[in-house]
């Protein structure tokens, strides 16, 4: 078994009202690695962790009632988690898979002013997942000049 516990950093905890579903899905369509899973007397899904890279995504069942899927909230979502892939990957062709998979592709692969190349897809249940990968280092400043944006490390 995998590394089970999580260094310093951030990780994401993903509701679903089919959690089983929803932890094949995020293997089956993103490449997602199983970490492990916790299941009930009932073999019911309690808990799972799946990683990525050096980040793990949490995977539960809906708990309480400020922990819903986007399926119960008539598919609207409060977070969305973004999937940043090694640089050189074709993000074209992990689209296709995800695609073949069961995601409902929203945004179809496009090169950002910031140098990165994405898309957006949801799940079964409406979780949105953005995901890229970078194709051309760029400045802040370069960036700048192709949005018309200004770019600050901090508000103040």
């Amino acid at each position: 078994m995998n590394e089970l516990y999580r260094l310093k950093g951030l990780s994401s905890a993903v509701s679903y009202r089919d959690p089983k579903l929803g932890f094949r899905f995020l293997e089956a369509a993103f490449g997602f690695e199983p970490l492990f899973v916790i299941l009930d007397a009932s073999d019911e899904f309690v808990h799972g962790e799946l990683t990525f890279g050096d980040s793990v995504v949490m995977i539960g069942r809906e708990w309480s009632d400020d922990h819903r899927s986007p399926r119960s909230i008539d598919g609207k979502n409060t977070q969305s988690v973004h999937v940043q892939l090694a640089e050189g990957e074709d993000v074209d062709a992990h689209c296709e898979h995800a695609r073949s998979a069961g995601a409902l592709i929203v945004a179809e692969p496009e090169t950002q002013f910031y140098g990165e190349r994405t898309y957006r897809a949801k799940d079964p249940e409406g979780h949105i997942w953005t995901i890229g990968v970078l194709v051309k280092r760029m400045t802040p400043k370069e960036w700048d000049a192709a949005s018309g944006l200004v770019t600050r490390e901090r508000l103040d």
